[in-house]
């Protein structure tokens, strides 16, 4: 049995993708402005740590959503 009720678990989910989506726009952003020969390198690098930021949260998301360990 989860540890988590229905709706809190269909709320993570949700969000979960959300989290998804916006880590798929930001490497399509990054793939864009990295091709760009007048590209903004400070923007790059900021995008990059927002994906990085995005990339933990999904991680932490998933652990909630399936944890390995039982408690």
């Amino acid at each position: 049995m989860d540890d988590i009720g229905n709706a809190t678990r269909v709320a993570l989910m949700e969000r979960l993708v959300e989290l998804k989506q916006e880590h798929r726009d930001l490497d399509v952003a990054i793939l864009r402005l990295g091709g760009d020969p007048t590209h903004d390198q400070l923007q790059i690098t900021r995008l990059k740590r927002r994906k990085l930021l995005l990339k933990d949260n999904i991680a932490r998301l998933e652990r909630d959503l399936d944890p390995d360990i039982p408690a």
